[in-house]
């Protein structure tokens, strides 16, 4: 058997190969006490109105994807 570093380089090789690229991402990390007062008091600063707003067009776009919808357009 290949070592574990070989067979992850075969395997970016065979994902690339798929149009894959390999992204490492660094996020807060939500268990820390400083991080979670930092997130709830950037959440308490936005403006209520937004949210709202962003609700309304999650609603007006996911009845896009209901049963009815999706029958509707396959027999057209």
């Amino acid at each position: 058997m290949a070592a574990p570093a070989e067979r992850m380089k075969t395997m970016r090789v065979r994902r690339r190969m798929r149009g894959l690229r390999e992204l490492r991402l660094f996020v807060p990390d939500p268990r820390l006490q400083s991080v979670r007062l930092r997130v709830a008091a950037q959440v308490a600063r936005l403006p209520r109105g937004g949210e709202d707003d962003a609700l309304a067009w999650i609603e007006s776009v996911s009845e896009l994807d209901t049963p009815e919808r999706l029958v509707d357009d396959e027999t057209r």
